[in-house]
């Protein structure tokens, strides 16, 4: 999608310090960070919003989770423990209408957010 930022970050035009990519999943760090750690985790396919996914889609969905597990271990937060979220709609926080995974960690996290 030409005008989506995450899109544009997928394809070099926007700088980002990345920390993970494969074929299907790309991620990096979150300007705007939450959390001593705050990854952002995408799909290299764009999907705009949960709401628009399908069963063909699952696949990339497993693999957003697997990376945020790998990035989670390779950061030194698997063990004393790590959120991932994932917001739809803007009622719910989505500001980037591209589907994307946030994995935060590195202070104590309440629940429930928000």
């Amino acid at each position: 999608m030409s005008d989506c930022i995450f899109c544009k970050i997928i394809d070099g035009e926007i700088a980002s310090e990345r920390v993970y990519e494969d074929d299907d999943v790309f991620a990096f760090r979150d300007l705007n960070a939450q959390a001593p750690l705050h990854i952002l985790i995408i799909p290299k396919m764009h999907i705009a919003s949960i709401n628009d996914l399908d069963t063909s889609n699952a696949d990339t969905i497993g693999k957003l989770y697997i990376a945020a597990k790998k990035i989670a271990v390779e950061e030194g937060y698997a063990d004393k423990g790590y959120r991932v979220v994932m917001n739809c709609g803007e009622d719910a926080g989505q500001t980037v209408f591209h589907l994307h995974l946030h994995l935060l960690a590195g202070r104590p996290l309440s629940w429930p957010p928000g």
